[in-house]
């Protein structure tokens, strides 16, 4: 009767156990979590799942709404790699020059026609994170970090300073997210804190180049919905039920 009972809590269980699939990307599912500019190296954070195979672009060329201004800076074309990225997981790139940089998931390239002047700058800089066609063509901006002294060049994007970008300092040699990485109850609750720069340590001037940004994920603490409750009550009136009848 007991294991009975038990196997019946375990499908109880199973009714509130949280499910998680990739599905595609919007706005905000990813978000910047580090910058250096001595190391040209950056890292963001999966605020839901990647799907196997996405492509993402990263360009510090200017978007003016309609194009970028001028493609004399560079693109780089992340594929996330075979695998589904769980939300919360840190992605790391490095840059250190042009036939020296990678990624910590996935794989790193030049993006055919986005310039080839590698190299992040500390001053009036903003990097961006987006889906496209090709490196020129973005369909979706989906993140943004700046160390522009004004904020035209997120804005045009569609970006929100806060929400689905965040700005620091200007003159930034280094920048990290140093918030929370746990304790939410999903993963984009975390977007309005990561793209909050007063949860960010930033650094001004000197040779930050040894500095990586922190690669620990991020997770949640979750929280049933409604309609799981239901089914957890259904599961434990079943129990109840089934021991009155072996009582």
């Amino acid at each position: 009767m007991f294991k009975s009972i038990a196997a019946a809590a375990v499908l109880a269980a199973t009714a509130i156990a949280p499910a998680s699939s990739a599905h595609a990307l919007t706005m905000g599912d990813i978000a910047f979590t580090g910058f250096n500019a001595d190391q040209d190296n950056w890292s963001v954070v999966a605020l839901a799942d990647i799907a196997p195979g996405t492509e993402i672009y990263f360009s510090d060329n200017e978007w003016n709404g309609t194009a970028f201004n001028d493609t004399n800076e560079h693109t780089m074309l992340w594929n996330s790699g075979a695998a589904t990225i769980a939300a919360g997981t840190v992605v790391l790139f490095t840059e250190i020059s042009s036939s020296n940089f990678g990624v910590s998931v996935g794989n790193l390239s030049l993006a055919s026609g986005g310039g080839s002047n590698f190299g992040l700058s500390a001053s009036d800089e903003t990097l961006y994170a987006y889906l496209g066609t090709d490196a020129v063509t973005p369909t979706l901006f989906l993140a943004g970090f700046s160390t522009e002294s004004g904020t035209g060049n997120l804005t045009a994007a569609g970006l929100t300073l806060g929400a689905t970008a965040v700005q620091v300092t200007n003159s930034a040699d280094y920048a990290e997210y140093v918030g929370p990485r746990l304790g939410q109850a999903t993963f984009g609750a975390y977007a309005m804190l990561v793209n909050d720069a007063s949860s960010w340590n930033v650094l001004v001037g000197g040779d930050q180049s040894a500095l990586v940004p922190d690669t620990t994920a991020f997770s949640v603490t979750a929280v049933p919905e409604p309609g799981t409750y239901a089914m957890l009550l259904s599961g434990l009136l079943a129990i109840g039920t089934f021991v009155r009848r072996k009582g």
